[in-house]
């Protein structure tokens, strides 16, 4: 905070602009902005505390006719007290830091079993992010839809609601695609959220932009759940249906003039979708990942395609911060043309060097079920097996596509050659009027193709057996990366045994850690006995906690790290000690 008010006076700021990161919703720095005579781009710190503090929040909605979900939030923060309150409001139950945001201590609790461990991993999580670990219990509403209206407050008593949007597809209790209006609302429904929205406002006398956040249910029932103090990280659907610009709303509402528009002046019109593209592996668990973006191209921005990142291709994408890359943002007349202009857009944004999400957002915006507008917070879990599909691409005919881009990036006109790939040899011959025939194992293709360039990309296309495609083509080093409309495809050309060096298998069966972070917490020494599934450790990364447990029930031999040092990806963090049949086995 220092810093950044230090930075602000050398350089004569008159206001600082806090983003949508920790500060943005945080009172003291909004107060010591205010205390160095500097604007902080915000609501005034009383609102900020009086809605970051959920319990306080609750009390304050209620009193203003805004529906609540019910729940403890209470000074008694026993491990006691807090479970018998559990018990009363019904399993399931969901545990929230009092201070939270962005998923930040919080954990769903089904069971009473697991309601002490879950409390001890959210105040955890809660203390490192928010310095407090204070946590409120409320009901858990099974299969809801996350619903949040934008609203607008100014300093003349003014407030308005720019309508809702729908965020309700999550993992890991984050968003990841996010769309306005919300799918299947009537517009009853629609102007009672806009106007529950604004009491919320104005009974803590907000300015500037804010959002609260509504649950619903399926009866689109919905419960105030809180409300996000700042500007959010998916406001531009919001500007793409009303044609407007929030952040300039912002600069002019801080400096003092009316909001531009009267509530009856902000109309809605057509449809937008945003897709956060992450760097995380969705084949195992969604787990952050970092690395090099050896490959970027994205589709082209446009006054209906919008893409904001920080990243360029060659740039690293690192630990030590959130692993989004971009956000796409699409606008269309309607939700369904939106929803085919997102799938082109994702479709053009290729990316090489680290695992994305991007194949997972295609599979997931395709879905019958989120075409229909059949959208809630489980959606992922429930379609998970539908939605990690790998694609169901004729695998040789892929190969077939790899070995021509290579012959023609090659221009190796031999008469035949071989290229192996997977392990699968492809026999190539060259036929006289410039066509290939290639076998792979007993089935033999015609291929022909070119290559041509656009916007500094190769881009192949081609004819196996008749049936045209065309793909984008990127050779490195030792693999073919084919971009095409049913998605991506790498296929490695085999490095020569000599140089291949031998991957190590983890010690004695020991787990290697899931990504690069920090050991928060260490719960075994050498010498204890575990079981299968129990609990060794605690990693943070990006910005998450992560457990680490027994992948086998045995005994700890050597724990490799201490509370607080780094572990790199897939370097192992304990090893058990060798077993009797092991033993064996290696004699």
């Amino acid at each position: 905070m220092e810093k950044i008010i230090q930075v602000a006076k050398t350089s004569a700021a008159q206001a600082i602009h806090p983003g949508y990161g920790f500060l943005s919703e945080n009172m003291e720095f909004a107060e010591l902005c205010k205390q160095e005579g500097i604007i902080f781009i915000g609501p005034p710190p009383s609102a900020i505390r009086d809605m970051g503090i959920k319990s306080t929040s609750k009390s304050i909605m209620a009193a203003a006719g805004v529906p609540v979900v019910e729940g403890y939030h209470g000074e008694d923060q026993s491990d006691q007290c807090l479970k018998e309150h559990a018990g009363r409001i019904g399993y399931p139950v969901m545990i929230k830091a009092v201070r939270g945001g962005g998923g930040k201590g919080m954990r769903i609790v089904r069971s009473e079993q697991e309601f002490q461990e879950q409390l001890e991993s959210a105040r955890r999580e809660a203390k490192k992010s928010f310095n407090d670990d204070a946590v409120l219990i409320e009901k858990f509403v099974d299969t809801p839809r996350h619903v949040e209206v934008q609203v607008f407050g100014d300093h003349h008593g003014n407030a308005v609601y720019l309508f809702e949007r729908d965020c309700s597809v999550q993992r890991r209790h984050q968003k990841i695609i996010e769309e306005a209006p919300a799918p299947g609302i009537k517009p009853e429904v629609r102007k009672k959220l806009g106007e529950a929205a604004v009491r919320a406002a104005k009974a803590v006398n907000y300015v500037g932009a804010g959002t609260v956040e509504f649950i619903m249910d399926s009866k689109h029932n919905f419960y105030f759940m809180e409300m996000n103090t700042r500007l959010q990280v998916e406001h531009p659907v919001t500007e793409m249906i009303t044609g407007t610009d929030l952040v300039e709303w912002q600069l002019r509402i801080a400096a003092g003039e009316k909001i531009p528009l009267s509530q009856e002046e902000i109309t809605l019109q057509g449809h937008a979708f945003e897709a956060r593209i992450y760097a995380e592996d969705p084949s195992n668990n969604f787990m952050p990942g970092a690395g090099p973006l050896v490959h970027l191209s994205t589709p082209r921005a446009d006054p209906s395609t919008r893409i904001e990142t920080g990243v360029r291709q060659g740039d690293e994408v690192s630990v030590h911060y959130d692993p989004m890359i971009a956000k796409l943002v699409v606008w269309a007349a309607d939700r369904q043309a939106a929803l085919t202009k997102l799938r082109y857009s994702l479709r053009q944004y290729n990316i090489i060097g680290l695992h994305t999400n991007i194949d997972f957002l295609l599979n997931l915006s395709g879905h019958p079920e989120f075409e229909a507008g059949n959208v809630h917070t489980d959606f992922i879990p429930q379609h998970h097996k539908e939605l990690l599909l790998s694609r169901k691409a004729a695998a040789k005919e892929s190969l077939c596509q790899a070995a021509l881009g290579l012959i023609l990036k090659e221009k190796a006109m031999t008469d035949a050659f071989t290229l192996r790939a997977h392990d699968v040899a492809i026999a190539v011959t060259y036929n006289h009027d410039g066509s290939y025939s290639m076998q792979i194992e007993d089935k033999t293709f015609q291929v022909l193709g070119d290559l041509y360039s656009e916007e500094d990309c190769t881009y192949l296309k081609c004819s196996v057996n008749g049936v045209a495609s065309k793909a984008k083509l990127i050779i490195l080093e030792n693999t073919i990366y084919l971009f095409s409309k049913e998605g991506s495809i790498e296929i490695d050309i085999p490095v020569p045994k000599y140089l291949s060096s031998v991957s190590s298998e983890g010690t004695q069966g020991g787990p290697l850690a899931p990504m690069t972070g920090t050991i928060e917490k260490v719960f075994v020494k050498a010498g204890d006995k575990v079981k299968a599934g129990d609990s060794l450790m605690v990693m943070i990364a990006m910005k998450m906690e992560h457990t680490i447990k027994a992948p086998k029930d045995g005994t700890i031999k050597k724990v490799f790290y201490r509370e607080g040092a780094q572990a790199n990806r897939h370097t192992p963090l304990v090893e058990f000690e060798e077993e009797e049949s092991d033993k064996r086995e290696s004699e």
